[in-house]
């Protein structure tokens, strides 16, 4: 499809400098685009690009409005204005009301007429699809699943029983909701499962990305509030709660009855402990482990960056002789009769570990 760069402006409170009849058929990089095809700068990493742009037309801010060679749309946040340029130029492709011949319905369970469901999908005992859902191939429903309206389901979702999915929310191939949490008391050496009696309750627009798994709460419910983002292979324990529009990168493990509050972005490979609180609008940098509460809005890291091996050694070596360092100078303090001053941490309203 294409449309006007005029219809663009207007439906997004842009302004427009060009012809407002020229049109777009699709988005593309500043290095990539053509004579059909609309472009965007957001990060200044790609400012030099712009100068050599072939592009129809590119979505901007104001500040680099003059280095622009082609027709421009001005917005605030050029990056969230192309992204909703981006959905209606490349929709996602329709999927036509109705049951593969392959899958398997429960006799009780509830589809919406204009609902899809894919080849080899199975469909458990009440469970209830709701309007204009699709649930691609391969997909479980267990017992009890509740998918609101225009929920997508790619390939190969599993979501266990009783798990509840909100209106609008996309699950990519491989996510699994709704195991049992990781729950096991030590008895006598050995362990014993605690039964994983809640569910998982997932909020509207929420993203779920491939192969990340949401564990069942143990009594009660694990739930991710509206507009939560989920990159891939996160794992997430029974009982957390994250809070709405909360944004996680890959490959990060949030452990048993952790609460995250709103807005937060926490990236990569994070390791965050078990019965802990994140407050709202906190950022965590990627490799960051968090063994205690965080109660401050701001940005917070515990990764060391990395170094040249032989620099690297070096710094281990003197980490390991700092207890021998610190004795040394307790001793001289002494000695000088010196008050030792107790170290700060400059979170303490954090302290309560789990």
């Amino acid at each position: 499809m294409s449309v006007s760069l005029g219809e663009l402006a207007v439906r997004f409170g842009c302004e427009l400098r060009g012809d407002p009849h020229a049109r777009v058929e699709r988005v593309a990089t500043l290095a990539s685009a053509d004579a059909h095809a609309l472009a965007f700068l957001a990060n200044p990493r790609y400012r030099p690009q712009l100068a050599h742009t072939r592009a129809a037309a590119v979505v901007l801010d104001a500040a680099a409005a003059a280095d622009c060679p082609t027709y421009a749309l001005l917005a605030a946040n050029p990056y969230a204005t192309y992204a909703r340029i981006a959905a209606i130029l490349h929709p996602d492709p329709p999927a036509a009301p109705g049951v593969h011949a392959t899958a398997l319905l429960a006799a009780s369970a509830r589809l919406a007429p204009s609902a899809h469901v894919g080849a080899f999908a199975a469909v458990g005992e009440r469970a209830v699809i709701g309007a204009r859902c699709v649930v691609g191939p391969h997909c479980v429903l267990g017992e009890g699943v509740t998918l609101a309206e225009d929920v997508r389901l790619e390939a190969r979702v599993t979501l266990c029983r009783g798990v509840q999915v909100g209106a609008r929310s996309v699950l990519h191939p491989g996510a699994v909701l709704g195991a049992d949490g990781f729950g096991y008391a030590p008895e006598h050496g050995t362990w014993l499962k605690v039964p994983q009696l809640g569910t998982v309750r997932i909020g509207a627009d929420v993203e779920i990305g491939c192969n990340t798994s949401i564990d069942r709460g143990a009594i009660e419910d694990t739930v991710i509030e509206d507009g939560v983002k989920l990159d891939n292979l996160i794992q997430i324990g029974h009982n957390v709660r994250i809070g709405a529009h909360t944004a996680i990168a890959a490959c990060t493990g949030i452990s048993g009855s952790t609460v995250i509050g709103k807005r937060c972005m926490i990236g990569g490979h994070v390791g965050i402990a078990g019965h802990l609180t994140i407050g709202d609008d906190i950022v965590i940098s990627g490799y960051s482990a968090v063994s205690h509460s965080i109660a401050g809005a701001g940005v917070y890291s515990s990764t060391l960056p990395c170094e040249e091996v032989h620099t690297w050694r070096r710094m281990v070596a003197r980490f390991k002789r700092l207890g021998a360092y610190e004795t040394r100078l307790r001793r001289v303090e002494s000695a000088a009769g010196l008050k030792r001053t107790p170290p700060q941490r400059p979170d303490k309203e954090g302290d309560d570990d789990e």
